[in-house]
């Protein structure tokens, strides 16, 4: 039974990731029915404002009356409460759905626990917890949001094989680069999965860059510049109408505290679940020495500058390697 239970799990799983970068702030939720072990139905949450998964499950099944004898499996506990859909609780009562299937509690206060609640009080059998693990993992920057008050942080940058991230000095403001083109890709296509991407003043003086996934398919992360003594010209590429930009200077931010802390207490009154941290040297540092990062992602390029800005020193963490052609990616993380 538990097998059987993983299996659908598993599949609300690989749905859910469809929308990825998205549903914010929404998290990502995948639903599958199930009668006599075939699904009927299934769907995901496609973007915030739209129907749930369980909506759209319930809708792609053709012959309604089999519902009353199914399995609905969903990835993370239907919601309870009226936002801007109503509660998926609320139809899978209405549908008499017997059988709920639930991979982990939501940790959202306004659902936490309830809709389980609800669902149990309609006389519903519920199981929670089928690949928990998994599912917490799926939904990491929703739990981190919600849970700790704070993004999920992500720190990236390219370093070259002698250890260097930039030259000492260059005659144009534009990126030097270190990784090949697909390592680049990868890049675009991370940046369409966060909800912001942040750098230090620094980057945008030297580099002049443009922030944004266009070579990718994917939706522009809110662009977030940490610009404490109001440097940066409003020529600068990130005042361009590809995405949304949002300045930090010191009137947001108090400097004489720890600045990572007060980086990502701010973003979370904005509302950021997750931000991708692409540099400067010093912005990054600063979010290493005060432990404020959940990954960092650091290619090695094929590549030797013999001098230059030194790369960020980062404490061993657990640690993920893998070859895009000629470049290394190191995927560390700051937890167990």
């Amino acid at each position: 039974m538990k097998s059987t239970e993983e299996k659908y799990i598993k599949r609300c799983i690989e749905l859910a990731k469809n929308g990825l970068g998205t549903t914010y702030p929404n998290p990502l939720v995948g639903c599958v029915i199930v009668v006599n072990n075939e699904i009927i139905g299934e769907g995901w949450h496609q973007k915030a404002g739209e129907p749930h998964a369980e909506v759209n499950a319930i809708n792609v099944v053709k012959d309604k009356s089999l519902l009353s004898k199914s399995t609905i499996y969903v990835n993370l506990e239907p919601c309870s409460h009226y936002g801007k859909t109503p509660p998926c609780c609320d139809l899978i009562i209405a549908n008499n759905i017997p059988n709920i299937v639930i991979g982990t509690i939501d940790p959202f206060a306004q659902v936490s626990g309830n809709g389980i609640k609800k669902l149990l009080e309609a006389g519903k059998n519920v199981t929670v917890g089928i690949l928990e693990e998994e599912c917490n993992e799926l939904n990491k920057r929703f739990f981190m949001y919600h849970k700790k008050k704070h993004p999920y942080i992500i720190l990236k940058w390219a370093e070259s094989l002698d250890g260097f991230i930039a030259p000492l000095s260059k005659e144009k403001s534009m990126p030097i680069w270190i990784t090949n083109e697909f390592s680049r890709q990868l890049v675009h296509k991370w940046r369409s999965e966060e909800q912001a991407i942040l750098v230090g003043t620094n980057t945008v003086l030297e580099d002049n860059p443009s922030l944004t996934t266009r070579d990718w398919a994917g939706n522009n992360p809110v662009r977030i510049v940490l610009d404490v003594n109001n440097r940066i010209s409003k020529e600068n590429h990130i005042f361009d109408n590809q995405a949304e930009t949002l300045l930090i200077s010191k009137d947001y931010i108090n400097i004489n505290n720890n600045i990572a802390t007060e980086i990502a207490n701010y973003l979370y009154t904005k509302g950021f679940q997750s931000v991708i941290i692409e540099g400067g040297r010093q912005t990054l540092q600063t979010f290493i020495d005060e432990s404020l990062w959940d990954e960092a992602r650091i290619f090695k390029g094929n590549y030797t500058l013999n001098q230059g800005v030194k790369a960020p020193k980062i404490p061993f963490r657990n640690v993920k390697k893998q070859q895009i052609l000629n470049d290394e990616l190191l995927i560390f993380f700051n937890h167990d």
